[in-house]
C-alpha cells in the first residue's frame, strides 16, 4: 500500500536563427491616454490638483447626518459640490467589513441609480451604472462582520474590524478621504491626494447662438470627448455621456507594487509619471488582441486582473478593483524623510497609484495582509481558487497553427514514441474546420477524427481543438442560422445584430452574458452535435477579447449592447471570461452527470475569476531572446494575481528561434505552470525532434524532468486550489524580510517544493547567478546535490546549453517525483514514487504529496491522499561522546502523517484501496 511506513531509520549517506525582420505591434491600432478622453480628462484632473497645491480643496466630502454603520456596513452619502458651491450630487456610499477582514468601498450615483436621467440618440442602453462585475468575478467571501462598531468625532469616524479589532477605517467627512491602519500604521490611504474624480450625468447643452440672443457661455471644462468620441474610423455615441470615475490609492512607506496583469513589464511595477525608467503612459487594462507586442510596456494586453500588491519588509497591503470597463492606473514613487536635513538619504518611499475607469462603480475591495498569503488567500476566497485541472493538463502541449490532416497529427505523434520524448496532448488550431465554421471538421483533410483520437487515446493521449467566439455569417450553417433565429447575439447601438470581421470573414458574436445563449452553446458540444469529437478531446477559446479585425481597437464598439441592456464599454474586460465559462458548462454537461470529468480550457482573455475555469497563456510572443526574457515575471506576475496556470508559447509564436534559442525556452518552459509549444503557420516545424543533434537530447531532458516532477506540481497545483497560494512563486513572496529580493523577476520557487530555478534567459551563455537570501539555509544543487550557503548574495551555477536549468533545493524541503520515463502522464499513473529529501542544519525535511484519480470531482467528497512527511534525527539514547559525531553517522527516521479527511472517511478508505499496490521505491537524501 502506498507509503505505508511504520517509521524507517536511513543513514544519511544513502543516497533556427530568426529569418528576416519581425514587424512590431501597430501602436497607431491602439489608444494612448491622450487618445482616450476619460484616461486624458483623468490625468489633467491629477494635473490640476498638484498645480494647485495646498490650496486645493477636494470637492467631495461625506455628510455626517447620512452616516450610520450597522451589520457589518457603514452607509452615507458622498456630495460632490459643483462649481460655484450652490448644487451638489449625491453619491451613496457604502463600507463593509468583511469576515475575512477585507473591507469593501463602494460609491454609486444616485441619479444613474434610480434612472433619473436621459440617454441621447434614442439609446436602449440601461441607465445606472454598471454593478454586475461581481456577478462573474465574485463567488464568495462576502460574509459581513456583524460586530463591528464606529466611533466618529472631530469630522472623522473610526471603524475598528479585522482580526481582534487590529485593522481600522478612519473616514474623514471633509474632503473625504478614507486612510486603512494596521495597528498604528495606514497602509493604504485612498484620496489622500485629492484625485477623487465621478463624472456626475449631465445634459448635453448646445452652444449654437441663435439670432438675437447673447452668445453663450464658453464651457468650464473640456468637453471634447463627453458626448462622441472617434478612433480608428469608428464613432462611439456615448449615449450617457462623460461618467468616468478616479481614485487615487496610496501605499505609504511601500516602494514595490505588483500585479494588474497583463503587461509585458517588469514583476516590480515602474512609475509612469516621471522618476528613473518610468513609462510615458499609464498602464492601462483594457483585453485586446494585440498582435506582436513590444516588451517592456505598460500597453495593454488580453487580460485583466485589477488586482495590486504593494510589499515593504514584512508587509504587505493590496487592492481590488473591481470594474470590468477600460481602465488606466499611473504610479508615482516619492521620498519622504523624518529628517529634512537628510538630503533624501535614508527616509521611506510612498507609492502613489492613480486609477481611473470610463464607467461603472467605484468598487474597491482592501488588503491589509500583513503577509502576501494573508492578501492572496481572502482574493481566492472572493474571486476563486486556480482550478485543479486534469492531471495530462500539466505533462507537455504540442501545437501549432496548424497540423493540416489527421495523419498529419498521426505521424507526429509516432515520431514522438520514436524519439523517446514524452507529451501528452496535440493541438488543432482553427484550419481542423470546414471553412473555418466551429463545429464542424474538413473531411478532406480531417475524414476520420474519431479514428485519430483513438489513436491519440491509446497512449493516454489527448486533443485540444479550438472554438472562438466568432461565428461565421454563411447560408445553411446550423449553428450561424440558431444564433441569428433566437437573437443569441450582440446587438449594435441600433438594436440590430453586430456584424464584423474575424476568422471566416463576416462573423457574429454569441452574448454569453445571457443564460439562454449558455443554455443554447452548451448543447452545441455534445457528443452527437460536435460529431468527429470522442471524450479525449478538449477545448481552446481564443480570440475572446473579443477580437474583432474591423472594430476600433481590434474590438467590438463600446456602444454594442449586450444582455440586459447593458453597453459593451460596460463589460468589455469581463466578456472573455463570461465565454470561457459557456465553455466550461458546456464541457461538464457532456459528460453522464456522475462521471463528470474536469474540464480542460485554454484562453486568451481573462479577468478576476477566470482562474476557477481554465488556464491562460501570454499570447501571440515571438521567437526572440527578449520574449523567453518577459515571460518569466509575466507568469509570475499572473501567479501572485491569483490565476497560476499560466504559460508563454514555447519557441515563440511568431518567427523562426534558433537552435539555442529553441533549447533555452524548452529548459525553462518545463517550469511554466502551463507548458505548451506553439507556432505561426508561417514558422517552420519546430517539434523537439526535428532540432536534430546536439539540441534535441537537452530539449528531451528538459520534458523528461517536466514529467519527473509531475507528482510535485500536481501536488503545488492542489496547494493553489485550496488556500490560493501560487504554484511559481517570487523571491519577494517566498521571504518578505529580504528586500534585496523584491524586485527579483527572473527565479523563482515552485510551490512548497523549496525547488527554486533560475533558467539561463540569455544568448551565448553557460552559466547563470543565481541570488540566494541571506539566512542560514542550506541549498543543493538539484541534480549534482552539491550544497551551497550563500547568505544574501549570489551563486554561480553552470547551465550549460546542452545540459539542463539551474535548479537548487532548500534545506528542509521532501519533494515527491516519478523517475521512469513513460511516453505520457497517464501511462506513469500506476509508477513507484522516490522522495527527494533536502535536510536542513538540523538534519531534519518535511513536504507533502497530494494524489486523486487526475481527472474527476470524486476529490470533492474525500476520493484523495494528501499525505505529509517528516524526516529527522533519532535522538540518541547515549550520552554525548567528547569527540562530534559525523552528520553521516546519524539515524533518521521518516515518518508520513494523512492530513484530512480522516483515514476512517469511507471515500478515503474506498481511494487508497485503488492505490494500494503503488509503492515509495526510492529514497534520496
Amino acid at each position: 500500500m502506498l507509503f505505508h511506513f511504520s517509521g524507517p531509520v536511513v543513514a544519511l549517506g544513502l543516497l533556427f536563427t530568426l529569418l528576416g525582420p519581425i514587424a512590431a505591434v501597430k501602436h497607431e491600432n491602439f489608444k494612448t491616454c491622450d487618445q482616450s478622453g476619460f484616461c486624458k480628462r483623468n490625468r489633467a484632473y491629477a494635473d490640476k490638483v498638484t498645480a494647485g497645491g495646498s490650496s486645493w480643496t477636494s470637492p467631495y466630502t461625506l455628510d455626517p447626518k447620512t452616516i450610520s454603520v450597522k451589520k457589518g456596513q457603514l452607509t452615507g452619502v458622498v456630495l460632490k459640490t459643483l462649481e460655484g458651491g450652490i448644487d451638489s450630487i449625491r453619491l451613496p456610499l457604502t463600507i463593509s467589513f468583511l469576515d475575512s477582514g477585507v473591507a469593501r468601498v463602494t460609491v454609486d450615483e444616485e441619479k444613474r441609480q434610480k434612472g433619473n436621467i436621459e440617454l441621447r440618440h434614442g439609446s436602449r442602453a440601461r441607465k445606472e451604472r454598471y454593478n454586475g462585475a461581481q456577478d462573474w468575478a465574485i463567488v464568495g467571501g462576502l460574509t459581513l462582520n456583524q460586530a463591528v462598531s464606529s466611533n466618529t468625532e472631530n469630522g472623522r469616524t473610526v471603524v475598528p474590524y479585522g482580526p481582534d479589532d487590529n485593522f481600522k477605517a478612519v473616514v474623514k467627512h471633509s474632503p473625504f478621504s478614507i486612510d486603512f491602519m494596521r495597528g498604528e500604521d495606514t497602509q493604504i490611504q485612498f484620496n489622500g491626494k485629492g484625485l477623487l474624480n465621478m463624472e456626475h450625468w449631465r445634459p448635453k447643452v448646445d452652444r449654437v447662438q441663435k439670432e438675437g440672443e447673447p452668445e453663450p457661455p464658453e464651457p468650464t471644462e473640456d468637453e471634447d470627448t463627453w458626448w462622441e468620441e472617434s478612433f480608428g474610423g469608428n464613432t462611439d455615441s456615448k449615449p450617457r455621456g462623460p461618467e468616468s470615475i478616479g481614485l487615487d490609492i496610496t501605499f505609504p512607506g511601500y516602494e514595490h507594487v505588483y500585479g494588474i496583469p497583463e503587461h509585458a513589464s517588469s514583476l516590480s511595477l515602474k512609475q509612469t509619471r516621471g522618476g528613473s525608467g518610468a513609462y510615458e503612459q499609464p498602464y492601462r487594462l483594457y483585453n485586446s488582441d494585440v498582435f506582436e507586442y513590444e516588451m517592456d510596456s505598460p500597453m495593454t494586453l488580453y487580460g485583466a486582473i485589477p488586482l495590486m500588491q504593494a510589499h515593504r519588509k514584512d508587509s504587505t497591503a493590496g487592492v481590488f478593483w473591481l470594474n470590468a470597463a477600460e481602465t488606466w492606473v499611473d504610479i508615482v514613487k516619492t521620498k519622504r524623510s523624518s529628517n529634512p536635513l537628510s538630503l533624501g538619504i535614508g527616509g521611506t518611499t510612498d507609492t502613489h497609484t492613480h486609477w481611473f475607469s470610463e464607467n461603472g462603480l467605484l468598487d474597491v475591495f482592501v488588503f491589509l495582509g500583513p503577509t502576501p498569503k494573508d492578501i492572496i488567500q481572502p482574493y481566492n476566497e472572493l474571486t476563486g481558487y486556480t482550478q485543479l485541472p486534469q492531471h495530462f493538463a500539466l505533462g507537455y502541449h504540442q501545437c501549432r497553427w496548424n497540423y493540416v490532416t489527421d495523419e498529419d497529427v498521426k505521424d507526429v505523434d509516432r515520431k514522438f514514441d520514436k524519439n523517446r520524448i514524452p507529451y501528452d496532448v496535440i493541438w488543432l488550431d482553427i484550419e481542423y474546420t470546414e471553412g473555418k465554421k466551429y463545429f464542424t471538421w474538413d473531411k478532406d483533410n480531417f475524414p476520420d477524427p474519431l479514428g485519430m483520437q483513438k489513436h491519440l487515446a491509446d497512449n493516454g493521449r489527448k486533443l485540444v481543438i479550438i472554438v472562438d467566439p466568432h461565428i461565421k455569417n454563411e447560408a445553411n450553417y446550423p449553428v450561424v442560422d440558431a444564433l441569428k433565429a433566437q437573437n443569441f447575439a450582440v446587438v449594435n447601438k441600433d438594436n440590430n445584430i453586430f456584424e464584423g470581421w474575424c476568422w471566416p470573414g463576416s462573423s457574429y458574436w454569441p452574448d454569453t452574458f445571457n443564460p439562454a445563449v449558455v443554455k443554447w452553446w452548451k448543447s452545441l458540444f455534445t457528443y452527437s452535435s460536435f460529431q468527429g469529437v470522442a471524450s479525449n478531446a478538449f477545448l481552446w477559446n481564443d480570440m475572446n477579447e473579443p477580437s474583432v479585425f474591423n472594430g476600433p481597437e481590434t474590438t467590438m464598439p463600446k456602444d454594442n449592447l449586450h444582455f440586459g441592456g447593458w453597453e459593451h464599454r460596460d463589460v468589455h474586460n469581463i466578456n472573455g471570461l463570461t465565454f470561457v465559462n459557456a465553455t466550461y458548462e458546456a464541457l461538464l454537461a457532456r459528460d453522464d452527470p456522475k462521471h463528470q470529468r474536469r474540464p480542460f480550457i485554454l484562453t486568451r482573455s481573462f479577468y478576476a475569476g477566470s482562474q476557477r475555469v481554465g488556464a491562460m497563456w501570454t499570447g501571440d510572443n515571438l521567437a526572440a531572446w527578449d520574449h523567453l526574457e518577459a515571460s518569466i515575471p509575466m507568469i509570475l506576475n499572473q501567479a501572485i494575481s491569483g490565476f497560476s496556470f499560466s504559460g508563454a508559447d514555447v519557441g515563440g509564436f511568431f518567427g523562426n528561434p534558433s537552435k539555442e534559442l529553441l533549447t533555452r525556452w524548452y529548459q525553462a518552459g518545463a517550469f511554466y505552470p502551463f507548458f505548451r509549444a506553439h507556432a505561426h503557420i508561417d514558422s517552420r516545424r519546430r517539434e523537439p525532434y526535428l532540432a536534430g543533434a546536439p539540441y534535441t537530447e537537452p530539449i528531451t531532458q528538459a520534458l523528461r524532468l517536466r514529467y519527473t516532477l509531475l507528482p510535485a506540481w500536481y501536488t503545488a497545483f492542489h496547494t493553489a486550489s485550496t488556500t490560493g497560494e501560487p504554484v511559481v512563486r517570487p523571491m519577494w513572496y517566498v521571504h518578505p524580510s529580504d528586500e534585496a529580493g523584491f524586485a527579483l523577476d527572473d527565479q523563482f520557487y515552485v510551490g512548497d517544493t523549496g525547488l527554486l530555478v533560475k533558467p539561463a534567459l540569455k544568448e551565448n551563455v553557460e552559466s547563470v547567478d543565481m541570488y540566494l537570501p541571506p539566512t542560514s539555509d542550506i541549498y543543493y544543487d538539484y541534480f549534482s546535490y552539491e550544497p551551497y550557503t550563500a547568505k544574501g548574495s549570489s551563486v554561480r551555477l553552470d547551465a550549460p546549453l546542452l545540459g539542463h536549468t539551474p535548479v537548487l533545493m532548500r534545506g528542509g524541503n521532501i519533494l515527491p517525483r516519478k523517475d521512469r520515463p513513460r511516453k505520457s502522464s497517464a501511462l506513469m499513473k500506476h509508477d513507484p514514487y522516490t522522495l527527494v529529501v533536502a535536510l536542513d542544519n538540523n538534519l531534519s525535511a518535511e513536504g507533502t504529496i497530494y494524489i486523486d484519480d487526475g481527472e474527476s470531482f470524486d476529490f470533492q467528497s474525500g476520493h484523495f491522499l494528501h499525505r505529509r512527511f517528516r524526516i529527522a534525527p533519532i535522538p540518541s539514547s547515549s550520552p554525548p561522546s567528547s569527540s562530534s559525531t559525523k552528520p553521516s553517522d546519524t539515524k533518521l527516521k521518516l515518518e508520513s502523517l494523512d492530513l484530512h479527511p480522516s483515514p476512517t472517511h469511507k471515500n478515503h478508505t474506498a481511494f487508497l484501496k485503488t492505490i494500494k499496490d503503488i509503492r515509495v521505491e526510492k529514497i534520496v537524501i
